[in-house]
């Protein structure tokens, strides 16, 4: 099952090109620092402005550095459900542990497109499959029904769950499978979402702060609040700023003072405003980060 801190791994940059140097430090760095596993190519690694070719690329080499130390989440999601199958096919020939498919964004599917579209992918490999729900990005969001229907489809695993609602894994429990993984997707949020049942966050947070964000959830599961709460409340300041700009814009800013990899982002994301890089500096001076 999965658990504990997940980095949303960026994608690094340099001249235009995916910087895979920078991406495997930084990868091996995160591992070191305690992560419980990686996802790449998700919406934090600029998915929307890879090529196929780059994407795929990612993938075959996240697993290459993960050397299997820990679980390998490949983003497999698409608003075609011929081109998710694609992704799914090729995470799965790549040796990827799980697929990350997210809900159909633009074209707005019905819960019925929804239902199908995830069995579809499921379908086509043994690959396990988290259903990415964030209706923020997507415009739509699953419904409970829909996940008891796709509750039926064995490889379906779990949700990583970014709609903001604290009420869900609660919810859920009643009726999904035992084994089902809940994952959050919020950051801000996740203390409310591991006391209603979560495992885990696939989280923007822990590509600049791994080993805070692995303490945080050992302290969760070995019931130690006390700790818990200390290192929440150490963290919140950098979460809100991370966030203060579109994503992953600011978390490549503060990587990049760290000395990790390039600020470059691809458009149409652009660079962040002098006070958001000065709000930056001062919590990772606060941090002793740098």
């Amino acid at each position: 099952m999965l658990k504990g801190s997940i980095p949303a791994i960026i994608t690094p940059f340099s001249k235009g090109e995916v910087d895979f140097d920078s991406f495997a430090k930084l990868l091996k760095w995160q591992i070191k620092e305690g992560i419980s596993g990686v996802t790449v190519c998700g919406t934090t690694g600029e998915s929307p402005t890879l090529t196929h070719d780059e994407h795929m690329q990612l993938v075959e080499f996240a697993v290459k550095v993960s050397g299997k130390k820990i679980p390998v989440i490949a983003g497999t999601g698409s608003n075609s459900t011929k081109e998710a199958i694609e992704f799914t096919k090729h995470a799965y020939k790549s040796g990827a542990d799980y697929g990350l498919v997210v809900t159909p964004y633009y074209n707005k599917p019905n819960q019925k497109g929804l239902v199908n579209h995830f069995k579809k992918i499921a379908k086509v490999t043994s690959l396990k499959q988290i259903i990415y729900n964030i209706p923020g990005r997507s415009i739509v969001d699953l419904s409970y029904d829909s996940f008891k229907e796709l509750n039926k489809i064995s490889n379906i695993v779990g949700i990583k769950d970014a709609s903001n609602d604290l009420s869900r894994p609660l919810v859920m429990r009643t009726f999904m499978k035992k084994n089902f993984n809940y994952i959050s997707g919020e950051d801000g949020t996740i203390a409310g979402y591991l006391a209603q049942g979560g495992h885990g966050c696939i989280s923007v947070t822990a590509n600049v702060a791994p080993r805070l964000t692995s303490k945080l959830h050992y302290y969760w599961q070995t019931k130690n609040y006390k700790q818990f709460d200390l290192i929440n409340l150490k963290l919140a300041p950098l979460s809100q700023v991370l966030f203060s700009e579109p994503s992953p814009t600011p978390s490549k800013y503060a990587l990049s003072l760290m000395g990790k990899c390039k600020a470059d982002v691809r458009e149409p994301l652009t660079d962040l405003s002098p006070e958001t890089k000065k709000q930056i500096r001062k919590v990772l001076k606060d941090l002793n980060f740098i």
